[in-house]
């Protein structure tokens, strides 16, 4: 399991987290603000998309409003 860090203003976060979840090779995507304190993990199972992420998309959209700069940490399978 290998593990990346982008580290992104809040309004890029979306976007962002979007791009990575159609990769399809993502465990776990963590979202920190900018003092290094987890605001959201998302965990991912294989199969999760569509229907089942959009109410997580949603969150991560109000966090998103919330934050000026942030980091997501991807774990990959």
């Amino acid at each position: 399991m290998s593990t990346e860090e982008f580290r992104i203003n809040g309004e890029e976060l979306l976007q962002k987290v979007k791009e990575l979840l159609h990769e399809g090779n993502i465990r776990r995507i963590t979202i920190k603000n900018e003092s290094g304190e987890t605001v959201m993990e998302i965990p991912l199972t294989f199969g999760a998309v569509g229907a089942i992420l959009a109410p997580t998309l949603v969150a991560v959209g109000a966090i998103a409003a919330l934050l000026t700069k942030c980091s997501i940490i991807v774990e990959k399978k």
